[in-house]
């Protein structure tokens, strides 16, 4: 009977203790995640629940996001859009269904990398830094580059459409003989806009102005035209952050002589 008793005692602790191993498991099984289909022509995504709240970004017909949570008013839900930040849209804007891990047709989540937010930004502005330098002649036929100590430029955007835009910009360097400073602006065609990498080429002039230091043995001034083009790579990052990579020409120039320099320039930029 204390046999039975015991083997009975046992049969019933492994039991438990296989539940207890194999509850966690079955439940991350069951995990899901939910996601929002829009419904209607366009839906407003608003950065609180309420109406009151600004509209931050805009979803067409059909498009597809990830749901964060239901609003405390049930009417509001939060979204984690495709470049990472968050909002809120009309729960009768859009259609909630449930996806789980396994399944074939799941959305993507968002990633470490966002299509730059080109679409509906009216401007932008970037901040870049890196090197000038021009290609010098020497006595035997060879070429160098000679680079200055620095180069940094500010740069703001107009938005004139998702593949186009205008970008006057104002940069200074600081060299072992002076300071050079120009301003200009350039169009700016973005080839791939919709995509996280997006390439672009630009084309523009401006205006150079270069000066020696004080104590230079022949203090001078210089002013000159500036025609440059260019372009580089917009990588778009979560948080709406972009990284801009670029290489550009200029060709310096008056009515009697012209040269050749060239920007290496990287830096952070954003699109609002």
């Amino acid at each position: 009977m204390r046999r039975a008793s015991l083997a009975a005692l046992l049969v019933a602790l492994s039991g438990t203790v296989a539940g207890i191993c194999t509850t966690p498991r079955t439940a991350a099984a069951e995990e899901v995640d939910a996601f929002a289909r829009v419904v209607v022509e366009r839906a407003e995504v608003r950065s609180g629940p309420g109406t009151s709240y600004r509209v931050i970004a805009a979803l067409e017909r059909g498009e597809t996001v990830i749901v964060d949570r239901r609003g405390s008013d049930q009417f509001w839900l939060k979204l984690v859009l495709a470049d990472g930040r968050t909002g809120w849209v009309l729960g009768d804007d859009v259609e909630v269904y449930a996806v789980k891990p396994g399944d074939t047709d799941k959305p993507s989540k968002p990633g470490f990398f966002a299509p730059p937010p080109l679409l509906g930004a009216r401007g932008g502005l970037a901040i870049l830094a890196g090197v000038l330098g021009s290609t010098v002649s020497s006595r035997d036929g060879g070429s160098f580059y000679n680079y200055a100590d620095g180069y940094f430029e500010i740069r703001p955007a107009v938005v004139l459409s998702p593949t186009i835009a205008l970008e006057p910009w104002a940069g200074i360097s600081r060299t072992d003989d002076g300071s050079l400073t120009q301003v200009g602006g350039w169009a700016v065609v973005h080839l791939l806009p919709d995509l996280a990498i997006d390439p672009y080429v630009g084309l523009g002039g401006g205006y150079l102005w270069s000066r020696t230091n004080a104590d230079a043995l022949t203090p001078s001034k210089d002013e000159l035209f500036v025609a440059r083009a260019g372009g580089g790579f917009l990588f778009g990052l979560r948080g709406r952050i972009l990284v801009r990579i670029e290489a550009t020409n200029l060709t310096l120039f008056t009515p009697n002589r012209f040269k050749n320099m060239q920007t290496f320039l990287a830096g952070l930029g954003v699109y609002f």
